[in-house]
């Protein structure tokens, strides 16, 4: 059904005249009549009874004038949904205590009336994620994208490199070392408990054993991040990797130690997926904001081959 036509009877309906809907609408008589009578042999029945004082409904059309008045009324809410600006930034941040998380809270409290919905995609990998987005069920997402698995549509922007850093308790071997290369891990186990085969941090966690001969396993249960900081106080052997802008916590009595990691410091490759030419005015405040905000990796740092440049 021609949209355009219903506004066109309903515009004749409600003035009672062609010639005034015409310039309502700002076309022709010809076309108001031409619109009309498509959308009458559309339906297969007269929508207007024309009289020398102009026009009215017919009994079908009184029958079809309501239902009209809804069709446009869901095509206007419609079109509002999809202007830019006119609904939340949806944005997947897939763990809300890891940095890119704590990156788009930030960008938040900078600009409090910012309207912004922060999510979280579940079990996801990054391929379904940027489905995801591609779809619209969000707008934006941070993942480790290999750059060759970018869907067609797709932007991909490195938005935050964060630097790895072991974290231990006080009595491991390496709990008062300013800051350890990664090639000397190899003889100490590494926990990341979650680890789930083909996700993206699995992926980046077997390329990171790889280059630097490391043992990193998730065995075990993974009873979340608390039961996580209990077992490394509790141990001299046990250390797991974390993001120098994670957002975790502990009792203070735990004691935990950050180290950062150093020659070289790999990076975890957080990138902003989102579509192409999405004008959405938050996206592109967040886009700039990371730019600007976001510190950047320099030096030497390792990040995985197949990383979004």
């Amino acid at each position: 059904m021609d949209v355009d036509a219903v506004r066109t009877f309903v515009v004749v309906a409600d003035s009672g005249q062609f010639q005034a809907a015409a310039d309502a609408l700002g076309i022709s008589q010809q076309a108001v009549s031409k619109r009309v009578a498509a959308l009458e042999r559309h339906l297969g029945v007269a929508l207007l009874v024309r009289t020398s004082r102009g026009s009215r409904p017919s009994l079908d059309g009184q029958i079809f004038l309501p239902h009209a008045r809804k069709v446009l009324t869901a095509v206007e809410l419609a079109e509002q949904a999809m202007r830019p600006g006119s609904r939340p930034l949806r944005v997947d941040v897939l763990n809300r205590r890891i940095a890119p998380a704590q990156a788009v809270y930030r960008f938040y409290r900078s600009r409090p009336d910012t309207s912004l919905d922060a999510v979280t995609l579940g079990r996801e990998n990054a391929a379904q994620a940027a489905q995801a987005v591609l779809e619209g069920t969000v707008d934006a997402s941070f993942r480790a994208l290999p750059a060759d698995q970018v869907p067609a549509g797709i932007s991909a922007e490195r938005a935050s490199d964060a630097p790895l850093q072991l974290l231990v308790g006080p009595a491991h071997p390496l709990a008062n070392a300013p800051a350890i290369r990664p090639a000397d891990l190899a003889a100490h186990r590494i926990w990341v408990p979650g680890i789930r085969p083909g996700t993206e941090w699995s992926a980046f966690y077997d390329a990171l054993s790889e280059e630097f001969g490391l043992s990193i396993d998730a065995l075990g249960p993974n009873f979340g991040d608390e039961a996580l900081m209990d077992a490394l106080a509790d141990s001299a052997s046990l250390a797991t990797l974390v993001g120098a802008g994670d957002r975790y916590l502990w009792p203070q009595t735990h004691d935990l130690r950050r180290i950062p990691l150093r020659d070289p410091t790999p990076v975890y490759p957080h990138t902003l997926l989102f579509r192409t030419g999405d004008r959405h005015p938050v996206l592109t405040a967040l886009r700039g904001y990371l730019r600007a905000a976001v510190p950047g990796t320099s030096g030497d740092v390792w990040v995985p081959h197949w990383a979004c440049p």
